[in-house]
């Protein structure tokens, strides 16, 4: 199959759209912080302990979410749960638009979170299991690079748009694109399952072969130095570069547009550099070290331009830019019953993980501060990873048609 017949895939196509709006909703939040927070009478200090708290309630949400349509994916269908996803996050994101106080935000992004789980996830397994085992990175790698590129439409959403507004735009793009499921057929590696007598969505599959849930764990492991970047440095940026002595304010939004206009760049790059050495291992290793060295030149420097740091952001993001590596050699690592449990799951874990991030972050500050408490979080974070990468086997032109007993 050729790159231009997976481009045009309809699969792949609504897949990496869907992406695109599961990001833009995703990290709308950590771009709006500010100015909605400000909006609902929070200032000061209190800025940071409230956008904590929400990015905790969102994470927190995307952790369950990730375990009940991941249940669900091998239950019910992929397609299903991809469609029920959008739903959910774009109502949310909707009503998101409508809050007066702290605790009906906390709990919009906890529903949100919750649906913004399933997406990703979904939409990797029907993409690799719709295409064949030489190519199917290809096509995995254009649902990433087109996915994240929603972060950047999202910052650009917000300089023109109040955060109300934002949020009615994002809700208002998931629900139309609910208008293109008559182009999705449900995968057929599901189909053949589905009429097995094996066990399917079954999470005690996972936990109780030992193997099995180390090969889970290293998954999880591997891409969370990827939402240490997004989660900590870009999120929390403008208390970081105060830190580092920027010689003016350091925007989050425009981090966050940089950061993922260098992971839609890193995706698209490291997805066909997989390809072309025929081995996921390699690339994400590659990709690891290239963000230790980043994430260190970014620390060190001081009393720089904002524009300086808004570059680092994007060199971050294109060495973080793995993403799509990472969800389908944790999609590939599993058989067919417990697939969309496991690509499901794994990618929210990660996302989750920011919950821990973010308290290692708070824990480490009064001591070593800002910086130092980002550079400690960071070096466990991309030092595990690299372990966890060590035990996992390669993947790469795995046949996908297999079960778990």
């Amino acid at each position: 199959m050729s790159i231009r017949q997976i481009v045009l895939n309809s699969t792949v196509l609504v897949a990496a759209l869907g992406y695109f709006v599961d990001i833009y909703d995703l990290v709308l939040f950590s771009i709006v912080r500010v100015e909605s927070l400000n909006s609902l009478g929070i200032s000061g200090d209190a800025l940071l302990t409230n956008g904590v708290h929400l990015l905790d309630m969102q994470m927190g949400g995307m952790l369950i979410g990730g375990l009940v349509w991941g249940v669900l994916g091998d239950k019910r269908g992929r397609l299903s749960v991809l469609l029920g996803s959008i739903l959910l996050y774009s109502l949310a994101n909707l009503a998101n638009a409508f809050v007066v106080n702290i605790e009906q935000y906390a709990a919009l992004r906890l529903l949100a979170g919750i649906g913004l789980a399933g997406e990703l996830g979904a939409a990797i397994t029907l993409v690799s299991e719709a295409l064949p085992r030489e190519s199917r990175g290809y096509g995995t790698a254009f649902v990433a690079g087109i996915g994240v590129s929603g972060a950047v439409f999202a910052a650009l959403i917000a300089t023109y748009f109040s955060w109300r507004g934002a949020f009615v735009i994002g809700g208002l793009m998931g629900l139309a694109l609910l208008l293109t499921r008559f182009k999705l057929r449900e995968s057929t590696m599901f189909a053949d399952v589905r009429e097995k007598a094996v066990s399917r969505g079954n999470f005690f599959l996972i936990v109780k072969s030992w193997p099995r849930f180390m090969r889970y764990i290293q998954c999880v492991l591997i891409g969370v130095p990827l939402w240490f970047c997004v989660g900590i440095l870009a999120t929390f940026s403008p208390e970081i570069c105060a830190a580092l002595g920027a010689t003016g304010p350091v925007s989050a939004g425009q981090s966050i547009l940089y950061c993922y206009a260098g992971l839609s760049v890193g995706d698209i790059l490291s997805g066909f550099l997989g390809q072309w050495w025929r081995s996921r291992k390699r690339v994400i290793g590659l990709f690891l070290a290239l963000f230790l060295v980043g994430a260190g030149v970014f620390l060190s420097l001081r009393n720089c331009e904002p524009s300086v740091y808004y570059l680092m952001f994007f060199i971050l993001g294109i060495a973080a830019g793995y993403w799509a590596v990472f969800n389908t050699v944790a999609a590939e690592q599993f058989g067919t019953n417990i697939r969309a449990t496991v690509a499901i799951s794994v990618p929210n874990f990660v996302r989750g993980s920011v919950v821990l991030l973010t308290l290692a972050f708070r824990a480490l500050t009064p001591s070593l501060g800002l910086i130092g408490s980002a550079g400690v979080v960071g070096s466990v974070c991309v030092l595990t990873a690299f372990a966890a990468l060590a035990g996992l086997r390669e993947s790469f032109g795995d046949d996908l048609n297999f079960i778990e007993e």
